[in-house]
């Protein structure tokens, strides 16, 4: 079995312990989609509510890396937790804002940034079906 043409690195870090920050390096795609959505999901699993997404070193996203991001958005959600995406590459972010992500999902310049925001999201959940003004 060939390796990938284009790997994936994920490195996760805990800066708290409601916090993950999670750095991603390579193309993120529907090759290396799935390798992205178990570390998210482990992070949820360890009770993570609040997701620093540095996307910095991301040259190329597909709609799979995009549709990712929006479904650990939505599970955030029902803790009262957010999704920040940090530094994302000219295309990554292009694709944020084509398809509206980027109205939905802060985008930060730097880690301190995204702490912040996260730090000033209110800490009740949101309930189903109700949105947020």
């Amino acid at each position: 079995m060939p390796l990938a043409q284009n790997p994936l690195s994920v490195e996760v870090e805990v800066p708290r312990e409601d916090v993950a920050l999670i750095t991603v390096d390579g193309y993120l795609d529907v090759d290396t989609a799935t390798e992205f959505q178990a570390h998210l999901a482990n992070q949820l699993h360890h009770g993570r509510r609040h997701f620093l997404l540095d996307l910095s070193s991301v040259p190329f996203m597909d709609s799979s890396g995009m549709n990712i991001i929006l479904r650990v958005y939505q599970e955030t959600r029902r803790t009262a937790g957010s999704v920040h995406v940090i530094s994302p590459t000219p295309a990554v972010r292009r694709v944020l804002d084509l398809t509206g992500v980027s109205i939905t999902v802060p985008i930060s310049e730097s880690v301190e940034e995204a702490l912040a925001r996260a730090d000033d999201m209110p800490d009740t959940p949101e309930e189903p079906g109700v949105q947020s003004a």
